[in-house]
């Protein structure tokens, strides 16, 4: 199934085009709104941000960088943006790194990419220089580095200006670049472990055609503002919360952290927001919890909640931004959009928050399709659906059950172009151009998207992070104490998250061994496993993190070919 554009968008064929355009329509419109320094707030206009990118690119391709792979490790902030778009825009290829990866995992992508140069930040420069030590990476470009210094880091302020230098002396290699739109400009690593996860290798004519679709489907314009606050290295965010905002000329704030988002939200007072269900989900209970203080709060909430869903479904008439005043300007005053994505977001949620005037639409993606595939719009929305196909993008049902419900592919210019370096993975998924998703639900009469759940076992947490069961087993399986173990999602009703927990069968002739004992019992086997799991967390992010174990006394029940057969495991 299609959907029909809403809007009509002006054509860009590449990344490097979307800046020329972008430059030339909104030169004198701000494209950053950022902290500086002292403190205070300044603006960068796509004008300033243009010959930022001309520049940097210069210097780029005069440390022989063309064509070579670039990596950034950074938090968001208005330099990943301008590396982003000057890699894509003439260099090479950009290889944006998660920021909360242990130190180990970082090494090993750099060293899988085959990255010539790094771009980050100051706050990770002790992990760069012992990375100096043994990888071939060829240059490191530290963001905060005013000078340049003796250790051969170099300054990425210093690479502007020497850039500008070279484009004054009439050096244009850079800005005479041209682009070809179906060669890979971006190389994306899943979710997963150094061996599992993998890279996804994405076109300028991938990004681009996502951008243009998301633009057709919901109304943005020059008069709109962002906070971004999801990390850019994620594809949801940097299309639909950094590209799609510079192709329609809006202005880019940055969160300083999830504990400033308040502060920064009033203090940049953004009119769209780009957000995961975790967050909006906290947002709402504060609400309500600030509401329902007392029993008259409590009913007097409810009441304006009813009244002002009557009013506005039904009769058209607005009151919301009167009758939520005080919860608007906590978001800043301005916010009207909220694209919602990487997790279902609780339907009575979005329910609640478009009664007090904020819109919520939740849409569903993935980094092998650039990544939006469909997005509530701007002609309709079901709080309990991820939407409709963007324009331009197909969408079919395979494998169909007797429930209606099969597996999701698709087909679009926003199909990678296969996995790094791994042709059997893109066979699996790659079938004549279409995209099999492993993703499993069904498309109502009216062809709305709903998911239902996924084929593959992937844990998805409330924030939308992706946690795949066989990375976390391979760090179990390190241990000499673990003879095998399976992990699983399970849902805490106390916190409403996602926890990786595990089943574990441990190997007791080596706990013996440890404890120089002949029998032991079950509390010094699960202490022994407890400690192993501690010093396994320590490597992994937050996220994935085992929270608890069973301890399990037989072997699981395996295929022919040695595989845990996980649907015979009652978890979950």
């Amino acid at each position: 199934m299609r959907t029909e554009p809403i809007y009509q968008t002006r054509k860009i064929t590449d990344l490097k085009d979307l800046m020329v355009q972008s430059a030339k329509l909104f030169g004198d419109r701000n494209a950053f709104y950022i902290r500086g320094k002292d403190g205070k707030y300044y603006g960068k206009t796509y004008t300033e941000l243009k010959n930022d990118i001309d520049a940097f690119g210069t210097a780029l391709i005069n440390l022989g960088l063309e064509g070579k792979k670039i990596a950034i490790l950074s938090q968001n902030r208005a330099e990943w943006c301008t590396s982003y778009l000057t890699i894509t825009g003439g260099v090479g290829v950009v290889v944006p790194l998660d920021k909360e990866l242990p130190f180990n995992e970082v090494e090993n992508l750099i060293s899988r990419a085959g990255v010539s140069a790094i771009i980050f930040s100051s706050k990770y420069r002790s992990n760069m220089i012992k990375l100096s030590k043994t990888s071939e990476v060829e240059y490191y470009i530290d963001i905060d580095q005013e000078e340049e210094t003796l250790d051969g880091f170099l300054s990425y302020s210093c690479l502007i200006e020497r850039g500008r230098e070279l484009v004054k002396q009439g050096d244009r290699r850079y800005l005479d670049v041209e682009i070809d739109a179906d060669a890979m400009c971006a190389l994306i690593f899943t979710s997963g472990t150094t061996d599992l996860a993998k890279g996804v290798m994405l076109s300028s004519k991938n990004i681009v055609s996502n951008v243009r679709a998301v633009v057709s489907m919901l109304y943005i314009d020059e008069t709109d503002s962002v906070l971004s606050i999801l990390p850019l290295h994620h594809t949801y965010e940097c299309t639909a919360g950094f590209l799609v905002m510079m192709y329609s000329g809006c202005c880019m704030s940055f969160n300083e952290g999830l504990k400033y988002i308040v502060q920064n939200l009033q203090e940049t007072k953004p009119s769209i927001l780009m957000l995961v269900p975790l967050i909006l989900e906290n947002m709402h209970k504060k609400i309500v919890k600030q509401a329902s203080k007392t029993r008259l709060g409590k009913l007097k909430f409810n009441t304006a909640i009813e009244l002002s869903n009557l009013l506005y479904n039904f009769l058209k008439i607005d009151i919301r931004k009167k009758l939520f005043k005080q919860v608007l300007n906590t978001f800043g005053g301005r916010v009207r959009l909220v694209i919602s994505g990487a997790a279902a977001v609780n339907p009575d949620v979005s329910n609640d928050l478009c009664a007090m005037g904020i819109r919520i639409v939740q849409g569903y993606g993935l980094t092998e399709f650039s990544p939006i595939v469909a997005v509530n719009n701007d002609h309709g929305f079901r709080h309990d659906s991820a939407g409709k196909p963007l324009a331009g993008v197909d969408v079919q049902l395979e494998n169909v059950g007797e429930d209606g419900i099969g597996e999701f592919v698709i087909s679009g210019d926003s199909v990678m172009l296969g996995y790094y370096e791994n042709p059997s993975a893109t066979r699996n998924v790659l079938k004549n151009g279409r995209l099999y998703t492993g993703d499993l639900g069904y498309i109502d009469d009216d062809g709305y998207i709903y998911i239902t759940g996924r084929k593959k076992n992937v844990i998805v947490t409330k924030n939308g992070k992706n946690i795949f069961p066989e990375e976390v087993e391979a760090y179990l399986a390190k241990s000499m104490f673990v003879m095998e173990s399976l992990v699983w999602g399970r849902f805490n009703e106390d916190t409403g998250e996602t926890e990786v927990n595990a089943q574990i069968l441990p190997d007791i002739d080596e706990i013996k061994a440890k404890l120089c004992l002949n029998n032991v019992s079950n509390d010094e086997i699960r202490k022994i496993l407890h400690a192993e799991i501690k010093e396994i967390n320590k490597q992994m992010p937050l996220y994935k993190r085992i929270k608890d174990f069973t301890i399990r006394e037989e072997e699981f029940a395996k295929t022919t070919t040695k595989k845990i057969k996980r649907y015979v495991e009652n978890v979950g």
